[in-house]
């Protein structure tokens, strides 16, 4: 026989279980996060930690090559679960844009922490950190006094004297970027043309690999992000600090436009469904706390003038850095794939 009241109560019973777990899973979702990132998770993993420790917010990264996230990204839509993109370069950065992937941040605490020139124009990306990439050369075999700025490392005397990594690396994209922007097209392809005569070897490794060339002897000078240098001197490993004591730095361009520097940096996706917790992390990598981890950990410069660089770092020295057109990298970057291709550096 049919029971009115045992189906009324476990009618409430089934609805008030369907709510509590209706409950939890919106508790679950505001207290997580969801980022695709390009930078290694070690670098990055003392700022999740730490943002984790301070909100309570549960941080759920996947890591991996930036420009794939930005064409997986387009395919997701909507249906996406990241809710930030982290990147190593502004060139990154200005391509996600470009494809519309992120969205207008409107943060004070943004606004007071970073520059105006470290951010879009838009305010839909943003620089947490600052890395150079000026002359590495060989202690022994190279006079400092030789050594002028970037356009000097075209001059013949240099002749197999330099290593570089490839030109599909988008840190020498963005350098032969800086060289359009600042030299012009016409320029910058003599540039180029010039410079690969004087490689020692065909390109190939990444910054680190280079300094170990000079090292070894393989070639006396190249290009590279300060951040490699400083972390081989710091390593654990004791064939990377001996290749780093080495070499030494030199800051080129320092009487016209500056050394080249770039940004890493983030936006919050479009369709993000934890704006709130996004806004939050982009807000406490603004931090001083969030500043001084990126100086201290990574070796790389603070986008905020009160957090100093780590001892290593600061030992390299000041500079003046060509910090005034960050925003048209992006724009160069086709044309620096272009020429780069076209003289035969690969």
């Amino acid at each position: 026989m049919f029971n009115i009241k045992k189906f009324i109560l476990k009618s409430i019973f089934i609805l008030t279980l369907l709510s509590l777990i209706h409950i939890n899973l919106e508790s679950k979702s505001e207290s997580e996060l969801n980022i695709y990132s390009g930078r290694k998770l070690h670098l990055i993993d003392p700022l999740i930690k730490e943002f984790e420790k301070d909100y309570k917010i549960k941080v759920n990264i996947t890591t991996g090559k930036a420009d794939e996230f930005i064409e997986r990204l387009k395919l997701e839509k909507k249906n996406t679960k990241a809710d930030i993109l982290l990147t190593t370069d502004i060139a990154r950065l200005s391509r996600a844009k470009k494809n519309n992937l992120f969205q207008k941040v409107n943060s004070e605490i943004l606004k007071n922490n970073i520059p105006s020139k470290y951010t879009s124009k838009d305010f839909d990306w943003f620089g947490f950190s600052i890395r150079a990439r000026p002359i590495i050369y060989s202690k022994e075999r190279i006079n400092k006094k030789e050594l002028k700025n970037y356009e000097n490392l075209a001059d013949a005397k240099w002749n197999k004297k330099i290593c570089m990594r490839s030109s599909n690396n988008v840190y020498n994209q963005s350098l032969i970027s800086y060289m359009i922007i600042n030299l012009g097209e016409k320029r910058t392809d003599l540039w180029i043309k010039n410079l690969i005569k004087n490689f020692a070897r065909k390109p190939y490794g990444g910054d680190r690999d280079q300094i170990k060339a000079i090292a070894s002897g393989q070639c006396d000078i190249t290009v590279a992000n300060t951040y490699y240098l400083a972390n081989m001197l710091n390593s654990k490993n004791e064939k990377d600090r001996n290749a780093a004591k080495k070499v030494s730095l030199f800051w080129p361009n320092q009487n016209t436009f500056g050394t080249h520097i770039n940004l890493s940096g983030a936006g919050i996706i479009k369709d993000s469904k934890n704006y709130d917790n996004a806004v939050l992390f982009l807000e406490f990598l603004s931090s001083q706390k969030a500043q001084e981890i990126y100086t201290k950990k990574i070796n790389e410069y603070s986008v905020r003038k009160d957090v100093e660089p780590s001892k290593i770092v600061f030992k390299f020295g000041k500079f003046k850095s060509d910090d005034k057109q960050l925003h048209e990298i992006g724009k160069e970057i086709e044309k620096a794939i272009y020429l780069s291709s076209k003289n035969g550096w690969k």
